[in-house]
């Protein structure tokens, strides 16, 4: 797995809807397991099962911290069409979700010394708001990373690629038609789709899932989803017709009917009425324009 940079883009999967729910689910646990297990053994901890005014703020400020959390990946699930979304921006976005419910400690600590729950004569304030912060980033970073880790190993290990039938065992002789398809393996790496390059106009992004638009026996246009990311498809299919000219979309080159150039930058018209045209953003542009040229 490559080496990412903080000045790097994130990827973007890592703001789907699913992986952003495991991400809270799995944090969720852990800080609850770490507030429950491990921080009563340090001073100025409150948190307490069973009953009582210290049972109240416990369950009171768990349900405030987690619906922190939820509203936090709520608002970066709709950043994620966002033209620019690079690491450090996520890093930060997560430190100050961190910082926020470390106040929200310090806060319940404070209005806990005010009742009696907690005395707070002998402890310094700074100390306090240290140790808040020491364990927010501890029951929220560790599984945030972890969650990131697990997401970044599954996505290296889909299975969407460019099949090659040469490699195929196969009790019966291939037809010639059959030596090289397009196959689209969903993220259990089961195959779904399966085409010839001929008849596959452009596949488009639809959050975590893809759809190829393609032509069916009788020339009709068609579409078929799967859960995949644009981004597998680019990397698997790196040497193929299918070309990267936008964050939403790969089109085949070989489709490519005209590519012009408009207000809003170039655009490509492709081989089929019923298509779109489909805009080429500035990032992929002279890749496109290279390919487009080399078939002419």
């Amino acid at each position: 797995m490559a080496k990412l940079a903080l000045h790097d883009e994130l990827p973007r999967f890592l703001l789907g809807k699913h992986q952003l729910m495991m991400t809270v689910t799995f944090a969720a646990f852990f800080s609850l397991v770490f507030l429950l297990v491990c921080i009563p053994l340090a001073d100025n901890v409150w948190f307490e099962l069973g009953g009582g005014e210290a049972f109240a703020f416990t369950v009171v400020f768990y349900l405030i911290a987690l619906s922190i959390m939820v509203l936090s990946k709520v608002l970066l699930y709709v950043q994620r069409g966002a033209r620019s979304f690079p690491i450090s921006r996520y890093l930060l976005w997560n430190a100050a979700e961190v910082l926020i419910i470390a106040l929200l400690y310090v806060f319940f600590t404070v209005e806990g010394d005010k009742i009696g729950i907690i005395d707070l004569q002998n402890e310094a304030f700074w100390r306090l708001c240290l140790g808040a912060v020491v364990y927010a980033t501890i029951s929220l970073g560790v599984p945030y990373v972890l969650s990131a880790q697990y997401f970044l190993i599954e996505e290296k290990d889909n299975t969407t690629r460019l099949m090659s039938y040469d490699d195929v065992v196969s009790d019966k002789p291939l037809k010639p038609s059959e030596e090289k398809r397009i196959t689209l393996f969903d993220n259990s790496g089961v195959p779904k789709f399966s085409i010839s390059p001929e008849n596959l106009f452009f596949i488009e992004s639809d959050d975590n899932y893809i759809q190829a638009w393609y032509a069916d026996a009788s020339g009709e246009l068609k579409k078929y989803m799967l859960r995949c990311r644009l981004k597998t498809v680019e990397e698997s299919f790196a040497d193929s017709d299918l070309v990267r000219c936008h964050r939403k979309y790969i089109i085949n080159i070989r489709k490519v009917r005209t590519l012009s150039s408009g207000k809003d930058g170039y655009s490509v018209e492709l081989d089929s009425d019923a298509t779109p045209r489909i805009p080429v953003s500035k990032t992929y542009e002279q890749a496109v324009l290279a390919r487009f040229n080399s078939l002419n």
